[in-house]
């Protein structure tokens, strides 16, 4: 989706996004529950429990699938990375486009709820984006890509993540 300001070879390279620092897990892409179902039957972690993958979780906007990280570190350095269940180091990511979360599509932009408003942020800490004019950024949103972003947010609720401070707006929806 972000194809018209980053090269595909440029995130291959880098990889940043497809790594969980402890204290970045809330970074964590969120997965609908049918498509958590459909990985869950296939065998991405080696055989051991598919059950590993994924935790489900419920708030009020309904349920979704969590990649099960957590128990992946070997420290309690928060600066610890691990990578994406998904990710195979030397290939990129494993799932489909189909199955790809939508978090991962839209990478390094969120939807965000500020002030009882949802907002289309950059994540400041993505290296590839930060090269890029903030203009033409707000430009994709504005033209295309926004709405996109949006219309998604209003049947998946569970991709708005609470704004967090730093991240530069884009453009803003009223509730």
């Amino acid at each position: 989706m972000l194809s018209k300001v980053l090269k595909k070879e440029t995130c291959a390279d880098c990889k940043f996004c497809c790594s969980f620092r402890r204290q970045s897990l809330w970074e964590t892409p969120l997965f609908p529950v049918d498509i958590v179902e459909k990985l869950r039957k296939k065998d991405y972690n080696g055989g051991k429990d598919k059950n590993e993958l994924f935790v489900i979780e419920k708030d009020k906007k309904g349920s979704y699938g969590r990649m099960k990280l957590d128990n992946q570190y070997k420290t309690n350095n928060p600066d610890e990375e691990v990578p994406c269940s998904f990710l195979d180091l030397k290939k990129g990511c494993m799932l489909s486009d189909e199955d790809k979360p939508f978090d991962c599509k839209i990478w390094p932009l969120r939807i965000m709820e500020k002030d009882n408003q949802w907002v289309i942020a950059l994540t400041p800490t993505c290296p590839a984006i930060n090269k890029v004019d903030i203009e033409t950024m707000k430009a994709l949103v504005d033209n295309e890509l926004g709405q996109i972003i949006y219309d998604y947010a209003k049947n998946n609720h569970f991709i708005v993540k609470k704004y967090k401070e730093g991240f530069p707006i884009l453009k803003t929806y009223d509730l």
